[in-house]
């Protein structure tokens, strides 16, 4: 496969039939998950993890035919009630990127939106072949906060992946898809080899490993267009909605951003 090859990046939050409020818009439900993992197995997609693309990438490795990369945020427990037996269905591999502070267990901040995993949980995804991520501690938007509160983020979230999983996770998505060339720093020093955003794009090596692009599925994405997404056509036009949204936040943040620096001693 080319240098210049375009990935698709699929990311999912929660899978459930009955999902609250607070996750519902970028849920999917069983069946959906189900029929979408088949699509990719009629299509004669290849699934990878992170790590192995971003590997591949850096070392010059060729890809597999039609590669495509299947992810989760935040750790919500419809990924090992739901999403696990589909893949495993297919034998696809997938990544999940967990937010150790919202997980049931000993760091529980209570901060998950829905029914979140546990530990057990994430280890039986690990030991069935899902690539366990970092995605923070607590969930904030990284390029908000202090370089303190920065560093625990990230240092805390990848202490307890590895304490609890017994290897030291090796790629982080970042929380809402927000990063700063100081957030990615901070994700590289931290010993993350390859990170990724949202961007609703097709990844590309050419991005660098610390901004790979993903699509978002939601419970919105019908069967034909999740076919258009992963074959890489309409994705400008299914998401140019997004886009403006996002560029017109992007401005707020950046606002308030520049706000508190100048409210600072000094600034």
């Amino acid at each position: 496969m080319s240098d210049d090859a375009r990935v698709p990046i699929l990311m999912y939050h929660a899978v459930a039939t009955d999902p609250n409020e607070a996750t519902r818009a970028l849920s999917v439900t069983p069946e959906a998950f189900a029929g979408q993992m088949a699509v990719l197995a009629d299509r004669g997609l290849t699934p990878l993890t992170t790590a192995d693309l971003a590997a591949r990438w850096r070392s010059g490795r060729p890809l597999p035919k039609r590669p495509v990369l299947v992810t989760f945020d935040d750790g919500y427990e419809g990924v090992h009630r739901h999403a696990l037996p589909a893949l495993a269905k297919h034998g696809f591999p997938a990544t999940l990127f967990v937010s150790t502070g919202w997980l049931r267990g000993p760091y529980d901040t209570g901060g998950g939106l829905d029914t979140m995993l546990d530990w057990d949980q994430v280890r039986e995804l690990a030991a069935a072949g899902v690539e366990i991520g970092g995605h923070s501690h607590s969930h904030p938007q990284l390029d908000q906060v202090s370089d303190a509160t920065l560093r625990f983020e990230l240092i805390h979230c990848k202490e307890i992946v590895s304490d609890q999983l017994g290897t030291v996770p090796a790629s982080f998505a970042y929380p809402y898809g927000y990063s700063s060339r100081r957030v990615r720093q901070a994700v590289r020093e931290t010993g993350y080899a390859q990170a990724l955003a949202v961007g609703n794009g097709l990844a590309r090596r050419a991005q660098g490993p610390y901004a790979l692009r993903r699509v978002t599925v939601r419970r919105g994405t019908g069967l034909e267009e999740f076919e258009r997404l992963v074959e890489g056509r309409a994705i400008n036009r299914a998401f140019a909605r997004d886009r403006a949204l996002t560029k017109g936040y992007a401005m707020v943040r950046r606002t308030r951003q520049a706000r508190r620096l100048l409210a600072r001693p000094g600034g």
